[in-house]
């Protein structure tokens, strides 16, 4: 037998396989420069927050309300506490509006004009920027009441969920099979019934994800509350009123030329960091596939 000489194109192919690898070699290369750019950045802030927020944590931190400008000892217990009373009432406000809504535009709304209107304006929310939020409901809350309250507050972060929670529900929803909802329907189960026990419980991790990672959004939000809830040096729960909350408590202290201000301010960096930090990771257990 004689034997078979390499034709004309696979010759014509080494040098197009020869620049595809040196393309490849060059792409891949770039992204894992990008990739430790970004590293780097993340880790020195980390390390920073830690090595100095750590340092402002004591008994105190949790336990006494922020101090006066220049005076000793002081912690953060009244901005602790606003922030988990606003961000839970927010999630609280949201969540439900968020799932219902997401819920129509994927089970009701995928071809009607409302539900392209609503895809569109939730869109323009969830990309707008969190001051614009702010503004808009100080102009039409704090504005009208003529005074900051922890209920504008509220308002303005529950408008940040919202956003966050539709897209998570609607795209949780789509990614379940057609086959369970025919299943259902053929049984002769009514729509609300297969979205209720059926679709619904199938996307349950999806939208706890949603919800969890919206949650994370809004707590170290700053903006917002500069214009609702404003701060409070002491402790109130009194929703009508001024409010203090970790992120303007933050802004606060971290601007002023007080050294225990700003050790605080650290301190208050690192508790929201953390929070955030352990409410991704809970997300990410959350959304994992079960075997």
């Amino acid at each position: 037998m004689s034997a078979v000489l390499p034709g004309r194109s696979t010759v014509n192919r080494l040098p197009m396989h020869r620049r595809r690898k040196a393309i490849n070699f060059v792409a891949l290369s770039l992204s894992l420069v990008a990739m430790g750019f970004g590293l780097f950045w993340l880790i020195w802030i980390l390390f920073e927050t830690i090595y100095l927020g750590v340092g402002g944590l004591n008994w105190a931190t949790f336990t006494q309300s922020t101090p006066p400008p220049n005076a000793e000892g002081g912690g953060l217990a009244n901005a602790i506490v606003g922030s988990g009373v606003m961000v839970a009432l927010a999630t609280l406000v949201g969540t439900p509006i968020g799932i219902l809504a997401g819920i129509y535009l994927a089970e009701y709304g995928q071809r009607t004009w409302l539900g392209h209107a609503t895809r569109f304006i939730n869109d323009i929310l969830l990309s707008a920027p969190s001051i614009v939020i702010g503004l808009f409901v100080y102009a039409i809350v704090v504005a009208k009441t003529r005074t900051f309250s922890g209920y504008a507050g509220v308002i303005a972060l529950a408008l940040i969920v919202i956003p966050v929670v539709v897209r998570t529900t609607e795209n949780m929803l789509q990614l379940i099979p057609n086959a369970l909802r025919e299943a259902a329907f053929a049984l002769g189960s009514p729509k609300w019934v297969v979205i209720s026990r059926v679709t619904l419980r199938a996307a349950k991790a999806g939208v706890v994800t949603g919800v969890l990672l919206a949650l994370a959004r809004i707590a170290g939000e700053t903006a917002p509350l500069l214009f609702t809830a404003l701060s409070n040096q002491f402790f109130s729960l009194n929703l009508g009123e001024p409010m203090a909350n970790l992120p303007v408590t933050i802004f606060k202290f971290a601007m002023s030329p007080f050294s225990n201000w700003q050790q605080m301010a650290w301190a208050g960096v690192f508790l929201i960091t953390l929070g955030v930090l352990l409410l991704n990771i809970l997300a990410r257990v959350l959304f994992r596939k079960k075997d």
